[in-house]
Order: C-alpha cells, then sequence, then structure tokens
C-alpha cells in the first residue's frame, strides 16, 4: 500500500505532522478502525523490522513511530468514546503485558476496542509478573485474562500465567487470551502455551473475549 510506504518516509524524515496528517485524511475516508489495523499495524511492524536489523532506522525514528501511533490511538480513542452506549456493559477483563515484554502498543488496541464494546478493561501495562494476572481477576471479577507478547522469548513466560490459574483451582472459571505479534506469525503457539485462543488483530478482541467469556460460564456450569 501507497501509504504505508509514505507514513515511514515521513519517519524516516522525522516529519510526525506530516505523518499524522496524512493518516488522518485516510481514515476521514475509511475511518480510524481500518487505519489502526490495515496501516498502522503494518507500518509499526516494518519500523520493528527496520529498526531490528539496524537499517535506516535509528531508535529515535523507532520511538517517533510510537509518538505517531500514540496520536491514531488518541483520535480512535475519541471516537470510539463518542460511540459507545452508556448502558452498553459487559463485564470486566484483565488485560497486560508479559513479562519482561514492553511493546504495549498491540495492547493498547485492544483496550480500546475491548472499551468500545462494553468490556471494563483493567489494564495493568507492560512487565506484568504471571501471578498479578491472577490476583487482578479474582480482585475484580474477571473471566478473561489477556495477555500480549511480541517475542517467543518473552511469550515463553505466559506458560507460568496458565500455571497460575491451574494451580489455584481457576481453570474453570478463568480464560486465558493471548495475543501480540508472535502468535499472528506462529498460532500453533496458542496450543503449545494452553492459552484457550487469540484473536488475529484488534478488531476481534471483543468477539474472542465475548467466547471465552461464554466459556467460562459453561464450565463453571458444568456444561463442559
Amino acid at each position: 500500500m501507497e501509504i504505508h510506504e509514505s507514513i515511514i518516509a515521513m519517519i524516516e524524515n522525522s516529519d510526525r505532522a506530516g505523518a499524522n496528517r496524512l493518516m488522518e485524511e485516510w481514515a476521514a475516508e475509511h475511518g480510524y478502525e481500518r487505519l489502526v489495523v490495515d496501516v498502522l499495524g503494518p507500518v509499526l511492524k516494518s519500523v520493528g523490522e527496520k529498526w531490528q536489523e539496524e537499517e535506516e532506522l535509528s531508535l529515535a525514528h523507532a520511538y517517533l513511530a510510537s509518538k505517531i501511533a500514540e496520536d491514531a490511538l488518541q483520535k480512535l480513542c475519541e471516537q470510539k468514546c463518542v460511540e459507545m452506549p452508556e448502558a452498553k456493559t459487559k463485564g470486566p477483563v484483565v488485560l497486560g503485558n508479559i513479562e519482561d515484554d514492553f511493546h504495549g502498543m498491540g495492547r493498547r488496541m485492544v483496550s480500546i476496542f475491548l472499551q468500545a464494546d462494553g468490556w471494563t478493561v483493567h489494564d495493568l501495562g507492560n512487565d506484568v509478573e504471571p501471578k498479578n494476572f491472577v490476583d487482578k481477576a479474582i480482585e475484580v471479577g474477571a473471566k478473561v485474562i489477556g495477555v500480549s507478547a511480541m517475542m517467543y522469548s518473552t511469550a515463553e513466560h505466559i506458560r507460568r500465567v496458565r500455571l497460575e490459574i491451574d494451580s489455584r483451582g481457576l481453570n474453570s472459571r478463568i480464560q486465558l487470551a493471548v495475543g501480540g505479534a508472535i502468535f499472528v506469525l506462529r498460532p500453533e503457539l496458542v496450543k503449545e502455551f494452553d492459552a484457550d485462543g487469540t484473536a488475529q488483530n484488534a478488531l476481534g478482541a471483543s468477539e474472542l473475549f465475548t467466547l471465552l467469556w461464554s466459556r467460562a460460564n459453561r464450565k463453571e456450569d458444568g456444561d463442559e
């Protein structure tokens, strides 16, 4: 897509205002939901790859890309908060990036879409210890925990979230959702880490959480 290349070029030239203006024009035609999923996601992925491969992009460029992403997410959040009916509520859920993982942009996207669809989101942020996810879920009555990781090395810590759930006898009450770049690249890891499900992007998060919430209810009732 030409817009991807244009935005990356603006990041390389440190043109935050230009990138924001281009994204606003695109969103005016296609909507901020599509901007976040179809444009911003691929751009951040490309910037991350270029930075890791030590090509043309520096840490400063990666930081600028994150600020541009925050600008777009803020616009999406403002739009979604206006659209969300006040009476539409579902239930509490817990989100966070697993221990040693600091790539929170995807999690923030998921949080916005979940809140817009009526979920009460308890976002624990980055670098969350496995036991803290379960502690928070118990505290707020959440039946779904969403854990994000970008790389395999950090995603492996998600196994300990599963162990925390099981060791406390909560496997019939709390479902474990996982997400992040590594699960898009390697969907087989969902089963390997004994998670209960994943979504390909932020747009699919609410549907996944609805499914897992219903599954938790059926397990509690002894139907599974």
